[in-house]
């Protein structure tokens, strides 16, 4: 597959659809080298978030030479994961939870009644918005898209204002509107925030007092402003403008929860907000300050919608640790515990898909994707680390003839990696087969043989001392990246059936497929590069640009990098939301894969150091309930 680009231009408004964009920019398009873009400095998180993991080599018994990156162990004892107590399976709990839903739709369908026409464009936003910060908008999707196809009918070129009689726009909810609208897919342009944006850059620095209205408003711009497609410059300004304002704001905020709300926007964005997080960080919130509620609706429901949310949160999170206590077995079961050389993070992918998925049915897509993406790690540690290139060659033969047979005469440690490995698959096959009515474990074999074909040329380049060209990397190492195949099957296990057809337009050759597997190539070389050096795995995005670009140094190749994935999520973007046939739960959850990838690779490499962050978002989303 080429790595050709469609570059979007903004969408325009055409009825409830986004219309796509031309074709633009190729994705490799270098601005020349001594250009001042290529000069400006990086952030200093993005220069040192790393932490050096030192190669070490050890001599077997047979008297076999083998490199070990030094991981640290796994960090979630089996027993601990077992005793957990899923305390939230209660009956009583669900029957507190649907009464309190009946509630909370009671008062979605009384909105045109109870709100006055001043302002009830910008209520039916809020109580939108809310549900969705709080992780609960699953149970009210009929009255939400009443809400959203109200407040659209008054929608303008200039936005809307807080009511439907409104002459003019309003700042804090044409920004709110835009937002959610964008992402419930409704054709807006980005064009009518200009109007909120200072033409005199002067004026975007904070010189008075603000007072609490007007610093809600412009972070709902800088939320608006993130949900962005590529070449959008009303977008660009509004990040800019929104970005300084709130960061100078915050240390004149007396108002301790709005400073939290701010600091997290700021911290977790977009792409890196999975919506467990969100979740939990809103109701640590919005759990000690009311000020959140509106203040024309009765607060007796904002409790009410806040204890469901509470409710909600431990429910899940009970099934969670039920799903996590199957898939801590299955890693003890398999033998893979006892392959000490490499990085044992089932529990931190998991995390990676429980942070997205929230439906409790979908626990297939959950503990295949945790375990795919874990098997994914021991086949990463074997090819790139372990593994001799002779054993290497026998051992990709073997897993292309789906024969465990074929791997006598290879070390142990090969022979309980590919049992495991093709027992996975065919589980999931099984699972997938449920939904999808028909086999599919030749196609999900037919992905992961492409896959294994990529580790196997990344093995020859570093036996090679071979150093490719920027775009003959990526090429390959899209693939190698792995996004796809710990991707495809779970996804086929949600309750959507995907023809052919439609695979296509998520699976591979699709664009969006593309972007989620580029995305993660050039996210996570950018966090691992220098610690895969250590280990003696010198060919990374970083070395390959400055092969490009000779006299180039580390900062200049990270500045192109992250440039590039700034673009490319853009695209991504456009490519989840614009109108094609692929159902939205497919979509859905795969797009947060995404996000769960940003978040993971956000400080550092999540996986190989999960000791810090990870560990951190491990207690707090699956870990620790809720007060209540």
């Amino acid at each position: 597959m080429s790595l050709r680009c469609i570059t979007p231009l903004p969408c325009s408004m055409v009825g409830h659809k986004l219309q796509k964009p031309p074709i633009h920019k190729p994705l490799f398009y270098h601005k020349p080298f001594n250009t001042p873009y290529l000069k400006k400095k990086i952030p200093a998180r993005s220069r040192l978030a790393k932490t050096t993991i030192n190669m070490a080599v050890i001599t077997t018994d047979e008297g076999i030479t083998r490199r070990i990156g030094n991981h640290h162990p796994n960090l979630w004892d089996d027993d601990f994961i077992q005793s957990l107590s899923k305390a939230y399976e209660a009956p009583s709990y669900g029957e507190r939870a649907e009464k309190l839903i009946k509630d909370v739709k009671d008062m979605f369908n009384a909105l045109p009644v109870q709100s006055s026409s001043a302002e009830d464009l910008y209520q039916h936003l809020s109580l939108v918005d809310h549900v969705e910060r709080l992780g609960i908008d699953r149970h009210f999707q009929t009255e939400i898209k009443n809400a959203l196809d109200y407040v659209y009918r008054y929608w303008s070129d200039k936005g809307i204002g807080c009511g439907r009689e409104s002459t003019h726009a309003d700042l804090n909810t044409s920004a709110l509107g835009f937002k959610i609208l964008r992402l419930h897919r409704y054709g807006i342009s980005s064009d009518m925030l200009q109007q909120f944006i200072p033409k005199d850059k002067n004026l975007m620095h904070l010189k008075s007092e603000p007072n609490e209205e007007e610093i809600k408003s412009i972070l709902n711009l800088f939320r608006a402003s993130l949900i962005a497609f590529p070449e959008e410059k009303a977008m660009d300004g509004a990040k800019s403008f929104s970005t300084t304002y709130l960061k100078q704001a915050l240390p004149k905020i007396n108002n301790l929860n709005l400073s939290r709300e701010i600091k997290f926007n700021l911290e977790y964005g977009w792409h890196t907000n999975v919506p467990r997080l969100e979740t939990r960080t809103y109701l640590d919130i919005y759990g000690e300050d009311s000020s959140w509620a509106s203040k024309n609706i009765n607060n007796t429901f904002y409790k009410k919608l806040l204890e469901l949310a509470k409710l909600d949160f431990n429910m899940v999170q009970s099934v969670q640790q039920k799903e996590l206590q199957i898939l801590s077995r299955w890693w003890t079961e398999s033998g893979l515990a006892k392959l000490e050389f490499s990085r044992h993070r089932h529990v931190e992918y998991y995390l990676w898909a429980a942070g997205g998925c929230i439906e409790p049915k979908y626990s297939a897509f959950r503990i295949g994707f945790a375990k795919l993406s874990a098997l994914v790690t021991y086949l990463d540690d074997i090819y790139d680390t372990y593994g001799t290139l002779d054993e290497l060659k026998i051992f990709t033969k073997a897993i292309k003839r789906w024969d465990l047979s074929a791997t006598e005469g290879l070390p142990e440690f090969m022979k309980v990696a590919f049992k495991a490995f093709d027992e996975a698959l065919r589980d999931m096959a099984e699972e997938a087969n449920k939904t999808q009515g028909r086999d599919t474990l030749d196609y999900a074999r037919k992905a992961w043989e492409v896959y294994i074909d990529a580790y196997m040329k990344e093995a020859e380049w570093l036996a090679m001392g071979y150093t490719p060209s920027l775009e003959e990397y990526l090429e390959n190492g899209k693939v190698s990246a792995g996004s796809r195949v710990v991707t495809l099957q779970p996804m086929l296990t949600l309750d959507a059936p995907l023809s052919d057809e439609i695979l296509k337009e998520i699976d591979y050759p699709s664009r969006f497929d593309e972007l989620l597997c580029l995305t993660l190539r050039l996210r996570g070389d950018t966090r691992t590069f220098k610690a895969e050096a250590d280990r003696g795995e010198v060919v990374s995005c970083i070395t390959c640009y400055m092969k490009d670009h000779p006299g180039s140094n580390e900062e200049d190749a990270l500045n192109y990098l992250n440039s590039l994935i700034d673009e490319r999520l853009k695209e991504l973007n456009w490519e989840y939301l614009k109108p094609d046939n692929v159902p939205l739960v497919s979509k859905d959850n795969a797009y947060n894969l995404s996000k769960g990838l940003q978040l993971l690779y956000k400080e550092r490499d999540g996986f190989s150091v999960s000791s810090i962050e990870t560990k951190n978002l491990i207690s707090k989303i699956i870990i620790e309930p809720i007060p209540i």
